[in-house]
């Protein structure tokens, strides 16, 4: 049977937003930070002292022998602190950090507020509850860019949108700790204005729930909404980290909540987040929605009539995987740089760009003229998705989609040696650089993707001993692809050397005609040395046999005239033999 945690990740991955976090004072106790009663308590000893009393061992009571009446949180700061300013000073000693408490990682946000902060940046939860008056959450959501609309009095309800509209919503049900209405004791726990009562409805009733570090002992008011919560259209999943008390489970019953027993809630939120991650990571389309759309593909290629419609075909899949992408890969491009961060991100490109890339090696194979040129400009749209600003192995790996792209259709194309339809996806100026216009050789290869930053791809443990990193990534990822395609993996490998062969060659094409100092993309052929000679030869048989009719001069692929092309290839085999192994 699948256990709650798995079971929660799986249905908030299928349902972005529906469900709503309430945190209770259990979430903030780790990071050091107290709970509202207890800086009550704590308010009480303070007038003890200054009217020269012992109010030990229990101030509480104390306070009610003295004053007649139970403490109330607003009265006591008024008597310890008279201005605003005053006030203010006080509680922030309370739930703001000195320097001491920040370096020792007390009252900052957990690990819990961090995952919290993750998901809804990845849009999984928009609605936060809190019976905390701390800032922790918001603090959180600041750190990961997001700004959310803070909800802790009834004036702020009214005046808010509704949360349909709004991106996070944190609902301070108790107050927030620099305004004096919070409510702490018994009797402002009982009953909530009518404004928080209505919010409240809203949220139990149209909101799945997740309940954590919340004991449900002493807000009688906040039980009260979730009892009369006339539906429940989504689950709850109640944590504990021992036995339900008696009041929690009257609720869990009523409610039909899944327990859920865990070590804490740091340990439950960053196992959620990392399963909603992977779910997010390996979440490839179905694999009829692929076939499906290859089929069409196939069907709009074979006659002219489906022009428009190839157009919009293509148009669409592409937006749509541009969309999924500008959400993860090129997003969060300032985020420290190391193994996991680059895994996800292979992987998160890789699975959004499983359709495009077996509808690509298929156009690759079969498409003519303005077909082609449809995915130019689908590469072009991928790669201007980029940002300009952050991390600069990151802001290289934004142009791997781009890459899928160019490597699916390039190989397809190789496989049936259209060559001219190559020097079309080599020759198409796809993206700027600053004034300078680049040609798709220049920017989509392996090796001008990464320029200087190919050592990233050896973070990842399995391919740090690879002399080519980022194409044996690619292989693997393309092998099981298109697999059918090929009579066996030795095939696919070949025809993928082909495909980089001639890359390297159309790339120092103008090098040669130039007659300068040659250098060109150094591919994975480079210490396959079999297949490089094989390849190498039959170019050579070709242009000695058929010299300016050969199909490598006629293209232009690898240059405009037999005995330039005749050296592009021979300069290539220096440049190979001279490299050896130092990919």
């Amino acid at each position: 049977m699948i256990d709650p945690i798995s079971s929660l990740a799986f249905s908030m991955h299928a349902n972005k937003g529906v469900f709503a976090v309430m945190l209770g004072s259990g979430v903030s106790r780790p990071a050091r930070i107290p709970t509202g009663w207890e800086i009550t308590i704590e308010l009480v000893r303070k007038v003890a002292a200054l009217a020269k009393a012992d109010c030990e061992p229990d101030p509480a009571a104390w306070y009610r022998t003295r004053m007649g009446k139970e403490p109330d949180y607003s009265e006591l700061l008024d008597a310890v602190a008279k201005t605003p300013a005053e006030r203010q000073q006080l509680l922030r000693s309370y739930w703001e950090p000195t320097e001491q408490e920040r370096e020792e990682g007390a009252k900052t946000p957990t690990a819990t507020h961090r995952a919290i902060a993750e998901l809804v940046k990845r849009g999984y939860i928009r609605v936060i509850l809190m019976t905390n008056f701390d800032r922790l959450q918001e603090t959180a959501l600041h750190d990961v860019g997001i700004q959310p609309v803070v909800l802790s009095s009834p004036d702020h309800i009214e005046g808010a949108l509704p949360l349909v509209h709004t991106a996070c919503a944190v609902i301070k049900i108790h107050g927030d700790y620099l305004d004096t209405r919070i409510r702490n004791t018994p009797e402002e726990l009982a009953a909530y204005p009518e404004a928080i009562n209505k919010l409240l409805d809203r949220v139990f009733d149209e909101f799945g729930l997740i309940v954590a570090g919340w004991s449900a002992e002493w807000d009688e008011a906040l039980r009260a909404a979730i009892t009369r919560a006339p539906t429940r259209r989504f689950s709850t999943y109640w944590t504990s980290r021992g036995d339900p008390a008696d009041k929690a489970l009257k609720l869990i019953a009523h409610r039909g909540a899944i327990p859920v027993k865990v070590a804490d809630a740091d340990n439950f939120f960053t196992d959620l987040l990392s399963k909603v991650q992977s779910l997010e990571e390996f979440d490839r389309p179905h694999p009829l929605s692929t076939e499906a759309a290859v089929a069409t593909l196939k069907r709009y290629l074979s006659e002219p009539k489906y022009r428009i419609s190839l157009t919009d075909l293509i148009s669409a899949e592409v937006g749509r995987t541009a969309d999924t992408l500008a959400k993860s890969v090129l997003a969060d491009v300032a985020s420290q740089v190391d193994a996991d961060g680059l895994l996800k991100r292979l992987r998160t490109a890789e699975s959004a760009m499983t359709t495009v890339m077996h509808m690509a090696f298929v156009a690759g194979q079969w498409a003519e003229g303005e077909q082609v040129e449809e995915w130019c400009r689908a590469l072009r749209k991928l790669a201007t998705l980029r940002g300009s600003n952050g991390r600069t192995a990151w802001l290289a790996l934004q142009r791997y989609p781009a890459s899928l792209l160019w490597y699916a259709f390039g190989v397809g194309a190789a496989s049936r040696r259209r060559w001219q339809t190559l020097q079309h996806l080599f020759n198409a100026h796809l993206v700027r650089d600053g004034q300078a216009d680049l040609r798709g050789v220049d920017a989509f290869p392996a090796w001008a993707m990464m320029d200087r930053n190919m050592d990233l791809i050896k973070l990842i443990p399995e391919l740090q001993n690879h002399h080519t990193p980022l194409q044996d990534r690619l292989t693997e990822v393309m092998t099981p692809m298109f697999s059918r395609s090929f009579e066996s993996e030795d095939a696919f490998q070949l025809t993928f050397d082909w495909f980089e062969v001639l890359t390297s060659l159309a790339y120092a094409a103008p090098i040669v005609e130039l007659d300068g100092r040659y250098w060109t993309l150094p591919g994975s052929f480079g210490w396959r040395k079999g297949n490089f000679q094989r390849i190498a030869d039959e170019i050579k048989i070709s242009l000695e046999k058929e010299g300016a009719g050969s199909a490598f001069v006629t293209t232009g692929l690898v240059a405009k005239a037999p005995h330039l092309a005749a050296k592009n290839v021979a300069s290539l085999e220096e440049f190979v033999g001279r490299l050896g192994w130092g990919w």
